[in-house]
């Protein structure tokens, strides 16, 4: 079985303006690296559909689906909505927060239907700070958090994990399964920092780990090692899925953390052997965040040389 990259051209059409980090330019430079490293015809393309509203609806209220779809439907060409101070929507953010969404339901599906091994989705706007009320931090929908709702209540899979390696807290994917006992969440995030919350250590399935700016690649494999591993063998997963955020990398300026693309495959490679134990394999990984364009296209071909057994 092969690797799968889900995306589509919808997701370079949403945009919050020139200045933005959050650009189409971050899908094009991981495009780039994908040719430059030739390992883009080693892995199957995949278009992404668009979600059912009913798959928003597992994770987020009415209202909250409603605020981005009535605001960017009467949005006119080269106009902008800001939903919150640093996340806009434009005329195409609808579709294309379908589109990101709708990847990571047909990633699910075709992994469990074991068509293909795992899947990375290549997809923009992100997902891990939108809350299941609102959406916030660029991030619309909660990709993430949807595909794991979907694997759980529509396939039946009884335990999931969400693994999050984003230099932000994935605080919208905390609150969505606070009190869910079927997926564990495990991350790492530098912390104070955005979104300023304070992740919940009162909870079994969260093992959400703050570290201090300048923490680089020796910290985090302490963490993985020591705080992930034992969690995910506990939990034993039917599944797991992946916040894949490479704005740790010490290139990336939004960020204060010091990871290099090894760092990356490492985990990825840990995060595999816990899927080979438990879940037939099976791994979903979602785009998060990454800003610095080289970095980020680096990142991405480490992560998917892993996942695709090609490093």
């Amino acid at each position: 079985m092969t690797t799968a990259i889900y995306s589509h051209p919808a997701c370079q059409q949403h945009e919050m303006g020139h200045w933005h980090p959050e650009c189409p330019a971050r899908l094009q430079a991981i495009e780039d690296q994908l040719i430059a490293s030739r390992i883009d015809g080693l892995l199957e393309r995949r278009e992404a559909p668009e979600a059912d509203v009913e798959d928003l609806k597992r994770v987020h209220t009415i209202g909250a689906i409603a605020k981005v779809r009535e605001q960017a439907k009467v949005l006119r060409p080269g106009d902008y909505f800001a939903l919150d101070a640093d996340t806009m929507l434009n005329p195409h953010s609808w579709e294309a927060a379908l589109r990101a969404a709708g990847a990571a339901v047909a990633a699910t599906d075709a992994v469990i239907a074991g068509d293909i091994r795992n899947a990375f989705c290549a997809i923009r706007p992100p997902g891990h700070h939108a809350r299941p009320s609102t959406p916030m931090g660029f991030c619309l929908f909660g990709n993430v958090a949807i595909a794991a709702r979907h694997a759980l209540d529509v396939h039946g899979l009884q335990r999931v994990a969400i693994i999050d390696f984003d230099v932000h807290h994935g605080n919208g994917t905390e609150e969505a399964f606070l009190d869910d006992p079927r997926v564990l969440m495990a991350s790492f995030f530098q912390h104070p920092f955005y979104p300023y919350t304070e992740p919940r250590d009162d909870l079994p399935n969260m093992v959400n780990v703050p570290l201090p700016a300048y923490s680089a690649g020796e910290a985090v494999r302490r963490i993985v090692t020591e705080k992930w591993l034992p969690a995910l063998r506990a939990h034993r997963p039917e599944m797991i899925f992946i916040s894949a955020g490479f704005d740790a990398h010490r290139e990336d300026d939004l960020g204060q953390m010091g990871l290099v693309e090894a760092d990356y495959a490492w985990i990825t490679r840990q995060i595999m052997q816990v899927a080979d134990e438990f879940a037939q394999g099976r791994i979903v990984s979602c785009l998060e965040g990454g800003y610095n364009l080289s970095a980020l296209g680096r990142s991405v071909v480490a992560h998917l040389k892993a996942l695709a057994d090609l490093d």
